[in-house]
């Protein structure tokens, strides 16, 4: 088994007095050669926005964009004709593709935006793009993770063009479980949205993340009362 530990601290920030945010991976004016990306895993972004401020149109291609508000909502806007409002508690994904167009803002005006916004590599170039978001209130379990994202459009949660699985976890401190791969030949990046835990041998706090690889099966045990994020992805 290889772990990489990253610390919340060690990220890359940036505060736009507008935007606060925390790049896991390089991104933007954020450059470091060791974190360009963990396997299809390119982007994680831990962005704050303040009310009625975010990101004008601007475009994309060939990734495919999840974005999850913890706190708040933002609004989407694209070039395909979709416009919206993703609330907490929901999930969007973006395909990009042959390229779009788009923009997020926060509605509101006095309250504030969290959300974490992932890029992934595609394992198919060029294809349609398309949307989707879906609520997370009816996958959602009590001490046991649960599937947001997969490669299969007939599968919970939203799908992506990657065979890549999301699953969220809402743990009681005290819990210890594992999570087993999908496939044996990916790596799994833990990242703790909130609380402590110790993973695969490594203790994580709020923000922490936690890159895993060469392994079928990880250990996790629950320190106090954790949200937990894990990405499971390609390392090729």
């Amino acid at each position: 088994m290889k772990t990489k530990l990253h610390k919340s601290e060690t990220r890359g920030h940036a505060n736009h007095g507008w935007l606060n945010t925390h790049h896991t991976f390089s991104f933007a004016n954020y450059y470091n050669p060791e974190r360009v990306h963990f396997g299809s895993l390119r982007v994680l972004n831990d962005d704050w926005i303040a009310g009625g401020e975010g990101f004008g149109k601007h475009p994309h291609d060939n990734m495919e964009i999840i974005t999850i508000p913890l706190k708040g909502a933002v609004e989407h806007q694209d070039s395909m004709g979709n416009k919206g409002i993703i609330n907490a508690g929901e999930i969007q994904v973006m395909s990009a593709g042959t390229g779009i167009f788009h923009s997020e803002y926060n509605p509101n005006k006095d309250i504030e935006l969290e959300l974490l916004q992932i890029w992934v590599f595609p394992n198919k170039r060029n294809v349609t793009p398309r949307y989707d978001q879906q609520s997370l209130a009816d996958l959602e379990k009590v001490n046991e993770f649960y599937q947001i994202l997969s490669p299969n459009p007939a599968d919970q949660g939203v799908w992506i063009h990657q065979q890549a699985w999301f699953n969220l976890g809402d743990l009681s401190a005290g819990w210890e479980g594992s999570y087993k791969l999908n496939n044996p030949e990916s790596g799994v990046y833990v990242f703790l949205i909130e609380g402590e835990a110790n993973v695969a041998g490594n203790e994580l706090s709020r923000r922490d993340g936690l890159g895993v690889s060469e392994t079928t099966e990880i250990q996790i045990s629950v320190k106090s009362d954790s949200k937990i994020l894990i990405m499971e992805v390609p390392m090729n």
